[in-house]
Order: structure tokens, then C-alpha cells, then sequence
């Protein structure tokens, strides 16, 4: 797990690291305070396909988990299939987008240009 510094914060990468469960996430919140970092961001490609169907209701205990340890997760990559297919999913990502805790981003530069405006 790589760390670096974005706009004063420290953000962990997770590439390679599977989220496929409540468990793993546990496991990338505990490695990404390892090196102190304030968020975690983790490819799309690395997420289970469960995540993206609310009524799996992974998505929801995956950042309810994120929330509990006050660190942020950022989901970086295309999701723009599963926007298309749930209107549901799509009102998740926008309200998440909001917030200041769970982040849908294109890519990394979108990530930095968030960091930076906080």
C-alpha cells in the first residue's frame, strides 16, 4: 500500500488489493492508518461486483465502515455502467459526492482537485 501527501492530506492506495467483503475492509482501513493516512482510495476494477447492487447491502456496511474509523474512501475509476443500470446507485454516488466522507472520482487528478478545494 502506497501513501503520499495531496493537498496536506495523506492518501493510501490500495491497487491490487481486493474489497470483495466487510472483512476486507476492515483490513484496508486498518492497513491505510498503519501509514496514517486520512484516505483510502481503491481502484474500481478491485471492488466486488456486489458492491455496485445495493440490495446486496455491501456498499452501505463498506462505508458505514469507512465512517466508523474516520477514514475517507475514495472509489476511483469508471462507474459509469453501474449509474446506468440502478437509478438508486446513481443517487448513492451523488449523495456520497456530497458528503466528505465517501467519494466516486473518475481518477486521481479528480481526487487531488477535490483534496485541494477542502
Amino acid at each position: 500500500m502506497a501513501c503520499k501527501v495531496i493537498g496536506g492530506v495523506r492518501v493510501a492506495t490500495a491497487e491490487g488489493q481486493r474489497l470483495d467483503m466487510e472483512a476486507d475492509a476492515l483490513a484496508l482501513i486498518s492497513k491505510a492508518l498503519e501509514q496514517k493516512a486520512d484516505w483510502l482510495a481503491v481502484p474500481v476494477e478491485d471492488i466486488s461486483q456486489e458492491f455496485f447492487r445495493l440490495r446486496t447491502g455491501l456498499a452501505g456496511a463498506v462505508c458505514q465502515k469507512f465512517v466508523t474509523y474516520g477514514v475517507g474512501l475514495a472509489i476511483v475509476g469508471d462507474v459509469s455502467f453501474h449509474m446506468s443500470h440502478s437509478n438508486p446507485f446513481r443517487s448513492f454516488i451523488d449523495e456520497s459526492n456530497d458528503g466528505k466522507q465517501v467519494w466516486f472520482v473518475r481518477d486521481m487528478a479528480e481526487m487531488e482537485e477535490r483534496l485541494s478545494r477542502r
